[in-house]
């Protein structure tokens, strides 16, 4: 059965018109196939699981974060706001705790409040602080990023003994700190850069390995920023905050714009801190206002 899924999904990606003659086959169809997904597929599954001790079934459903933002065949509304937005109501109708990843795009959107009515709470995640806001150091956001990077190399070793083998992965303890904070606490590039060092060579990883695999993740990002969003990089730098603007969600997208949230300040955005290193963000005007 799972062979046959497969190589349906195959076609339909593959096949414009499939698609289609496939969702208006479909579509007068969902009430009904979730009504028996319900009864055939998660009720059983939630009985046993509650047999068992457990309090019932949580199903997470990712990379919808990843829907085009592109308009929707013959109607004005969005992908991602026709899919959680008008089509919320039936997201909810799964009877389990369901968890969905959704596009940044709808955070911004004047639909915002009317998909948190029909999915509930919306949970932003931002990136683990490295730094406050005033630019001060945030040391309980750097030891985190240095446990994940300890904790890969020995799972078996208990946490506060970890750091003695630091140097079986670096050839100078500095050089985690190095990465935790260029990777502006955002975990899927931190990890980037060190499979890249990894890559290289064995470790421990050396500090021209580092600084190599640094620059390149530095130049790939930056060969495709456009003079526009450099300004726009600017702006946010200088004020902290993004707006609703397309060009603000393309900066966030595309990671050069990192989210961070401040318990007591609210939100507050900067660039990435890879980016800060290019000589381009180095020549605009108050470039430096944080560090």
């Amino acid at each position: 059965m799972s062979f046959g899924i497969g190589e349906l999904t195959g076609a339909v990606r593959n096949q414009a018109g499939l698609r289609s003659l496939l969702r208006q086959y479909l579509e007068p169809r969902v009430n009904q196939m979730l009504e028996v997904i319900n009864s055939e597929l998660l009720g059983p599954a939630q009985a046993k699981l509650q047999q068992r001790g457990k309090q019932g079934l949580v199903v997470i459903v990712d990379n919808l974060d990843r829907v085009d933002n592109r308009q929707k065949e013959g109607s004005k509304r969005t992908l991602p706001e026709y899919l959680f937005v008008d089509r919320g109501d039936q997201l909810r109708q799964l009877q389990c705790h369901m968890i969905y990843t959704i596009p940044l795009n709808l955070a911004f959107s004047n639909e915002f409040e009317l998909l948190k009515n029909r999915l509930g709470d919306v949970k932003r995640l931002p990136m683990i602080p490295i730094q406050r806001q005033d630019g001060s150091d945030f040391a309980e956001g750097i030891d985190l990023l240095k446990q994940m990077v300890l904790a890969r190399a020995f799972p078996d070793v208990e946490a506060g003994e970890r750091s003695q083998g630091i140097d079986q992965i670096f050839d100078d303890p500095m050089m985690l700190e190095r990465l935790c904070r260029i990777s502006g606490g955002h975990s899927r590039n931190l990890l980037r850069i060190l499979r890249r060092c990894l890559e290289e060579d064995d470790p421990p990883i050396t500090q021209d390995c580092l600084e190599r695999a640094i620059r390149e993740q530095r130049d790939d990002l930056s060969l495709a920023i456009t003079d526009d969003e450099w300004a726009l990089i600017q702006q946010v730098t200088q004020q902290q905050k993004v707006s609703g603007e397309e060009g603000h969600h393309t900066l966030l997208r595309s990671l050069f714009v990192f989210e961070y949230d401040d318990p007591t300040e609210g939100r507050w955005f900067t660039v990435n801190p890879v980016l800060r290193e290019t000589k381009k963000f180095r020549s605009l005007p108050n470039s430096g206002h944080q560090v």
